[in-house]
């Protein structure tokens, strides 16, 4: 049962409810929590503690946030259904339906059945959506339950920390920030930062504590000017300095490639006042007391972000000759900044008055939602729905503007293409060309803040190019243009689709299994969600869904077909910062040259073994490689791929001894062709008349693609041995 402490902290909720809600049913919210306590009683965390911790804690935050009874008692019992033989029907008739249906929606949530990582993802993302369209109040618990559970998430395992850091990061914290719910979201990326980079973390946290005492006197110093100005012009307000968050530092120096002791905004001010008027002389007082910086000006107040984030931003030379961050806000703006959805939320029942401008503030915040819906109905498979819902979650905005003056939202990067299709589909399509401020610009050139774009289409277009899927940032115009494609050019991506997967198949040694019958394929469509086997090989024709999402579900299928394969290691994309030596790690030394020994070419998967050199590092030999046999014991060292992937090619050298024939030899290139593998060289020569050899030099990613190479040529029939050199 409950703890003395744990009672105390639901009187504390039940009077925080009372003062921010006159509807408030403290009996309710007691009828919850005795529930919960009798139905998680001897349940324990991880942590050791009662697990009725857990869900008081969640409802304690969300109280914070001035939510309702319903909300309330939905938190305190947000873990019943799924973890209690409590049911929905228990729920419904000791409260009401809306309790239930809160619990429900919050644990099915968190069922996902799906095998790959993708996929459960993207269902996850697409339950919380269907969660939110029906009732916003599911999410915000949803929210506040993972953020209480990566407060304590140090009672986890290492992988589990770092894999509900990770979903954190690409999930809950930008559909926090999208909602507007600023505090929450900060919180939940500075504890993933924590778990997913903690040498990081703990460095900057040490970086901000050492001049804390530095940046609070110039802040005060700042602030005590602002207040005597303000005074003197009779501005009621109230100043006050607020610090950056850990992951938003984090961020910037790494996207700047910037130290620590180079970023400057560490520290913004903050000045709230009563009226949009205000505001606006608040911010002609700062730019006459100190200079702007240019480039560091934004008006969110008059241009709102799309979560309905509202505030003025600049940035000045301020006392001393330092730079400083000056936001500028009503309290009304702070209150929807700091709440977000959760302060509008409740006007969608009518609650507070019927339509108004609040209502109006509602619906805006939740319009995404709808596009999203929109999206659910248009992607094919879960890797595009992913895909697209992390771009326009992730994504920040940049504003540009119609001819006509109308304002539009676009992410970070955009075209004049995505301002196109923001307008409308059909403007997309035809579009030949565009303006911007007047002059005529590439369909790829970069938007801005504040420019005026006007697009230029012509009834005789030839319709979108495939091109411009390279260079559209908006997930609107992505999938716009691939319907378009989808559309227009079904028996064209049917026959591309079609031989794209019989390559593929081909390349990874697999074109006599049975993956390529007509059965296994329609089995694979309903698992993907295809109606047809055409409508498949249409979606793989025009880039409707990527081959590794289509081999993932195959293994799954069928993995019989797999179990003989080779595991394939994993390939990360090169960097232009990367060292040579990053695909090897070495063990106990760091910062040394690394080099693949040119006797054995080693590739990822191979077994390997270094030898220290006096003057080239260290040199990396395969272990069945015979100059190893003659390296000193002495002068070897273990060493191994690089367990978070591998980047670039490797080159690989075979030899071929085949029966003379011609066409032997186009065969083996066709080979290389079919699976795409770059060839280097190939060379030929005969044996008095009687047989005919080869040797191929080419590049490959890891041992698993060599050893396809080298099945496939044994099944040219002319071939008689292939052995690696």
């Amino acid at each position: 049962m409950a703890t003395d402490a744990v009672k105390k902290k639901i009187d504390n909720i039940i009077k925080i409810v009372e003062k921010n809600d006159p509807d408030a049913d403290p009996d309710m919210i007691m009828r919850a929590f005795k529930l919960a306590d009798q139905a998680h009683a001897g349940q324990k965390r991880k942590s050791g503690e009662d697990y009725i911790i857990h869900p008081v804690a969640v409802a304690y935050i969300l109280a914070k946030y001035r939510m309702d009874t319903e909300t309330i008692c939905a938190a305190l019992l947000h873990d019943v259904i799924e973890d209690t033989d409590t049911t929905h029907e228990d729920v419904a008739s000791m409260f009401n339906p809306k309790v239930a249906d809160l619990v429900e929606g919050v644990t099915k949530i968190g069922k996902i059945d799906y095998q790959s990582k993708e996929e459960s993802q993207a269902e996850y993302i697409r339950k919380m959506v269907m969660a939110m369209s029906k009732d916003i109040r599911v999410i915000l618990i949803k929210l506040v339950d993972r953020l209480h559970n990566m407060r304590t998430l140090e009672y986890m395992t290492k992988e589990k920390q770092r894999e509900k850091a990770r979903e954190t990061l690409d999930i809950y914290a930008p559909i926090a920030n999208r909602l507007g719910i600023q505090a929450i979201k900060a919180e939940l990326e500075d504890l993933s930062l924590k778990y997913l980079d903690p040498e990081g973390y703990y460095n900057l946290v040490k970086s901000v504590k050492a001049k804390k005492q530095a940046r609070e006197e110039y802040v005060n110093q700042v602030i005590d000017i602002l207040k005597h100005k303000l005074a003197e012009v009779d501005i009621p307000c109230k100043v006050y300095g607020r610090s950056k968050h850990f992951y938003s530092i984090y961020r910037k120096m790494k996207a700047q490639h910037r130290k620590f002791d180079e970023i400057y905004d560490l520290v913004a001010v903050r000045v709230i006042v009563n009226t949009v008027k205000e505001c606006y002389g608040v911010l002609g007082m700062v730019h006459t007391e100190w200079k702007p910086i240019p480039g560091r000006f934004k008006d969110y107040i008059a241009m709102p972000k799309p979560n309905m984030y509202q505030s003025i931003h600049t940035t000045v030379i301020g006392p001393n000759g330092d730079p400083v961050e000056i936001q500028i806000r009503t309290k009304e703006m702070h209150r929807v900044a700091e709440f977000g959805i959760a302060a509008h939320w409740k006007y969608k029942e009518g609650k507070g008055g019927s339509k108004n401008s609040k209502d109006a503030h509602y619906e805006k915040k939740i319009a995404w939602l709808r596009q999203i819906m929109e999206w659910q109905q248009e992607l094919d498979n879960a890797g595009d729905l992913l895909e697209t819902i992390k771009v326009d979650l992730l994504n920040e905005e940049v504003y540009v503007f119609s001819p006509r003056g109308d304002v539009f939202e676009l992410p970070v990067g955009s075209c004049p293409l995505d301002f196109a299709y923001r307008v409308h589909s059909d403007i997309g399509n035809n579009c030949v060309g565009a303006k911007v401020n007047g002059k005529i610009v590439p369909l790829n050139y970069e938007l801005s803040n504040g420019d005026i774009v006007e697009v230029m289409t012509s009834k005789h277009s030839n319709g979108p190019s495939r091109d411009w899927l390279n260079f559209v940032k908006s997930a609107h115009a992505r999938n716009k243009i691939k319907q378009y494609f989808k559309r227009e050019t079904k028996e064209e991506n049917i026959e591309k689709g079609k031989l794209a997967l019989e390559n593929e198949l081909k390349r990874q040694g697999l074109q006599d299994s049975k993956l390529g019958n007509t059965t296994e394929l329609e089995t694979l469509c309903k698992q993907l969600n295809y109606k047809t086997v055409d409508d498949f090989y249409a979606a793989i024709g025009y880039n409707g869904i990527k081959m590794g999402t289509v081999f993932t579900k195959m293994k799954l299928l069928f993995p019989e077909v797999f179990k003989d394969q080779e595991p394939e290691i994993a390939i990360k994309k090169p960097t232009k910062k990367e060292k040579n030596n990053s695909n090897i790690l070495v063990a106990g030394l760091n910062d040394i040259d690394v080099h693949l020994a040119k006797c054995c070419s080693p590739v990822p998967g191979d077994q390997i073994i270094g030898h220290i050199t006096q003057s080239h590092g260290i040199t990396v030999h395969r272990t069945d490689c015979p100059n190893v046999l003659h390296i000193d014991a002495e002068k070897t060292v273990d060493v191994e791929w690089n367990r978070f992937g591998v980047s670039g090619s490797f080159s690989a050298e075979i030899s071929v001894q085949a029966d003379e024939d011609p066409h032997t030899l186009i065969e083996i290139n066709k080979v290389f062709i079919e699976m795409n593998i770059p060839l280097t060289a190939l060379t030929a020569r005969n044996d008095r008349g009687k047989f005919d050899y080869f040797e191929a030099v080419f590049e490959v990613k890891s041992r698993r693609e060599l050893n396809l190479v080298i099945k496939n040529i044994k099944k040219i029939s002319s071939v008689l041995v292939v052995k690696r050199v």
